[in-house]
């Protein structure tokens, strides 16, 4: 998924008409109707119904629009204090991540905040996603990126992105599985998971749970990398963020397949306190690192 094409996405969701969509973001109406047939495809849902008075958004065109027009809105934030020249970001910016998120993505998000804002202190602390919301509540962090937890949040909550979770073997050692997974259809398949002391359990067992589904693991890890270096090197399965194992599916040493049934998403959500809003700095680095899982999971370049 392109930047660009969620540009065109929300022209076209606000304008409501192709002609009128185009007109405001100066391209032909044929471009801007094949940008939103590719991220119909990408993304695998139908974003507009034609309708007499114009497009008309979908459940999944409200949700998309919801999620990412903060996301779009924090980058022309981000933009626009670089093309003041006279303004200098200072500072210094203590952010919590999941740990999942920090080791996919933050070197390379890091890299490019630092070329952007050379003046700006960054920490960045990795944990559960219980211990980042204490965090963020006692003050000793600005913001934290989190999975989505199931209870209501004191905290100010904004939507990042929907992330697909996917069934993941190794290369050398893994069962033959077909390409699309029906985990409702006995399998035999022996899993290794996270605990459930971690956010990505939870989301995993909330889906299991509405399809009716059991697994039972054979070894419940915290630690991510140790999950997925077992993979490698095992018969053993695990469903983890395909931001987590893309580099290494990318060597070929693992294999990851989509799961049709159930469907398997976490959310990725930014929290910070009510009476403590973040600057521009923070905001920035928060949609770099969006960006960046984004470019792992689909393939997309940096913008």
């Amino acid at each position: 998924m392109e930047l660009k094409q969620v540009q065109y996405f929300i022209a076209l969701f606000e304008e409501g008409t192709v002609t009128r969509a185009a007109k405001r973001l100066n391209i032909a109406q044929p471009a801007l109707s094949m940008q939103i047939a590719k991220l119909e495809t990408e993304i695998r849902q139908k974003l507009f119904e034609r309708g007499p008075h114009g497009m008309a958004p979908t459940e999944a065109a409200r949700l998309m629009y919801r999620l990412y027009t903060p996301i779009m809105r924090d980058i022309d934030h981000a933009r626009e204090h670089l093309s003041r020249r006279d303004v200098i970001v200072t500072g210094r910016v203590s952010l919590g991540m999941v740990s999942s998120e920090a080791q996919s993505v933050l070197p390379e998000s890091l890299a490019r905040f630092d070329a952007l804002f050379p003046q700006v202190e960054v920490s960045v602390a990795d944990g559960f996603s219980a211990q980042l919301i204490d965090a963020v509540e006692s003050g000793r962090l600005d913001a934290a990126i989190i999975n989505k937890p199931r209870g209501r949040l004191t905290l100010d909550v904004e939507p990042l992105l929907v992330e697909e979770m996917v069934l993941v073997t190794s290369a050398a050692h893994g069962p033959d599985l077909p390409d699309a997974i029906d985990l409702t259809a006995p399998s035999g398949i022996e899993f290794v998971l996270p605990t459930r002391r971690n956010g990505l359990r939870g989301a995993l067992d909330a889906a299991l749970m509405a399809a009716d589904v059991v697994i039972q693991p054979k070894f419940e890890i915290d630690l991510l990398s140790t999950i997925v270096q077992f993979v490698e090197q095992s018969s053993i399965a695990t469903i983890l963020p395909r931001v987590v194992v893309q580099a290494k599916v990318d060597q070929g040493l693992l294999r990851a397949r989509t799961i049709a049934v159930p469907p398997i998403v976490r959310h990725i959500i930014q929290v910070t306190h009510p009476k403590r809003p973040i600057g521009p700095a923070a905001s920035a680095l928060i949609a770099i690192i969006t960006e960046e899982i984004r470019r792992v999971t689909t393939g997309a370049p940096a913008e």
